[in-house]
């Protein structure tokens, strides 16, 4: 398997430590991609991914998979435990509601204010923003915060009683806003103390 990606980015990440808890992670190879440079532009990787984006997996036939829930679904599969994705129809779908959650609400949330509301990755790369939108999507990130320090009173996790696919886009959340300085809100201490948690998984050192 190849793994086109830019190391450090949080999508990437999402990927990397999904690999690292299916203990397939010295069966992938990894391709950089020069996203800051614009090479994610460039035919040679848009031949790859027409969107552009990282990270992209590449199969020993030729086959190409493209975002990170699909490249994990594909992952879950390929090999035994930890179940990232969940098992049966009522498991799998609640932790896909709440992964969807995390992702639009915070992951996303926080990428749309740094490319709006920041100088994000330069005027070259950044080329249409909107600061006002950026904003807004801030306050939807810390909003989507609140959320997940509720849902923790329940569990250590954010759905079922364990670690799915849900934290792995939690933590790259973390990393992001942490890089955007979007804090942890001081009324989310159940919250912060997740976000150590995860960062102290073994899988979240290849992550980053």
């Amino acid at each position: 398997m190849q793994i086109h990606e830019f190391k450090g980015f949080p999508n990437p990440a999402r990927v990397r430590m999904a690999l690292a808890e299916k203990g397939l992670f010295d069966a992938a190879s990894f391709v950089q991609v020069d996203v800051p440079g614009g090479a994610h532009r460039e035919p040679a990787y848009l031949a790859i991914n027409d969107q552009g984006v990282v990270p992209s997996l590449v199969l020993d036939d030729g086959t190409v998979i493209c975002e990170c829930t699909a490249i994990t679904e594909y992952l879950d599969h390929l090999a035994g435990d930890p179940v990232l994705t969940g098992r049966g129809a009522k498991e799998r779908a609640m932790i896909h509601m709440v992964q969807r959650r995390v992702e639009a609400g915070f992951l996303d949330a926080v990428a749309t204010y740094f490319h709006h509301a920041t100088p994000g990755l330069g005027p070259l790369i950044e080329t249409h923003q909107n600061p006002v939108w950026g904003e807004r999507q801030r306050e939807r990130a810390i909003a989507t915060m609140h959320w997940m320090e509720q849902r923790l009173a329940a569990s250590d996790y954010l759905v079922m009683d364990r670690f799915t696919i849900a934290d792995i886009t939690a933590f790259a959340g973390f990393a992001f806003a942490g890089f955007a300085a979007i804090p942890i809100p001081d009324a989310c201490p159940r919250l912060a103390a997740y976000a150590e948690r995860l960062r102290a998984r073994p899988s979240a050192a290849v992550a980053a």
